[in-house]
């Protein structure tokens, strides 16, 4: 007649022994081998915790409407800027020009999208503006994730043989680091003038110097997608023109995770290799104790230990 399996149940051994034994020296290794190592090799294969994060945000941007701008003559250059000492040590060659500029937040968000500039050189007919050099400094934000205050500038640079009439472009004011933004607390160690207003040294207003100085800092912005028109054919007793759109794009910024955030992430990392050596290390644990490599008293469901 035949047979057929009609119930199942598992059995509960319990193995027991003293604390000073060799079982009770093996439990504690199997213990470390399943708790250690999945650490080192969760470390060792990378990805174990997070160094560097990224998040997007629009920055806050606002033109502080500082300016400097050069132009550049055939024998001779103008200039003019919005700092009066500057002005000072370039006097003779000083002009007042005609500036407007207007910020403006397009999808009504609450954050400005882009600023419009234009400045109007007075020129005389004789004279050929063959270069410009402009500099526009920005007060610029970060509230999102992280907090950031910084001042920072766009500069502009065209020359060419043939004389203009005027200069217009397009660009993105961008973000550049060269170290991750920092998690918490409020970074202002870029809050200070790019050029000096209180200065009478000529050194401070050098151009080179001023370039060579932003260019050693951690976190600045440059213009980027720049594209530039230069008109020719200046009529009687027009000014020079410059017109300018600068955007203030959204950016993909690098930062450093808090401890919370790496954890968060790390542990997973760490579970899934630990969950491989638990079945590993219970299998040898099990085969030791049931084959008694290691002397133990073994309590089956019907035996008592006295």
């Amino acid at each position: 007649m035949a047979l057929y399996e009609i119930h199942t149940h598992a059995e509960l051994r319990r193995y027991k022994t003293h604390v000073c034994s060799k079982a009770t020296l093996i439990q504690i290794f199997c213990l470390l081998l399943t708790i250690i190592p999945p650490f080192f090799v969760a470390y060792r294969s990378e990805g174990f915790y997070k160094k560097i994060e990224f998040y997007q945000e629009q920055p806050v941007i606002h033109f502080k409407h500082q300016v400097i701008i050069f132009i550049q003559l055939k024998n001779d250059y103008v200039t003019w800027s919005t700092l009066k000492n500057f002005n000072q040590l370039h006097m003779g060659h000083v002009r007042l020009p005609v500036v407007k500029s207007r910020e403006e937040d397009m999808n009504r968000d609450g954050i400005l999208d882009h600023l419009k500039f234009q400045l109007d050189m007075p020129m005389a007919d004789s004279e050929e503006v063959l270069g410009v050099t402009l500099i526009l400094i920005f007060d610029y934000k970060l509230r999102k994730f992280v907090s950031l205050d910084m001042d920072c500038m766009a500069y502009v640079q065209h020359s060419t043989i043939i004389p203009g009439a005027a200069l217009q472009f397009v660009g993105d004011l961008k973000f550049h680091q060269s170290e991750p933004l920092i998690h918490k607390g409020a970074d202002r160690r870029f809050k200070e003038e790019i050029i000096s207003s209180s200065s009478v040294h000529a050194s401070d207003f050098d151009l080179h110097d001023i370039f060579e100085k932003y260019s050693r800092r951690n976190m600045s912005t440059s213009l980027a997608q720049t594209y530039t028109t230069w008109i020719t054919g200046r009529g009687a007793k027009k000014p020079f023109t410059i017109k300018a759109t600068i955007n203030y794009p959204q950016e993909t910024l690098l930062y450093a995770p808090g401890f919370w955030q790496v954890i968060k992430f790390a542990w997973i990392q760490y579970f899934s290799v630990l969950a491989v050596f638990m079945y590993l290390v219970g299998k040898m644990r099990t085969f030791i104790f049931q084959n008694q490599l290691v002397t133990t008293i073994v309590q089956r469901p019907w035996t008592k230990i006295p």
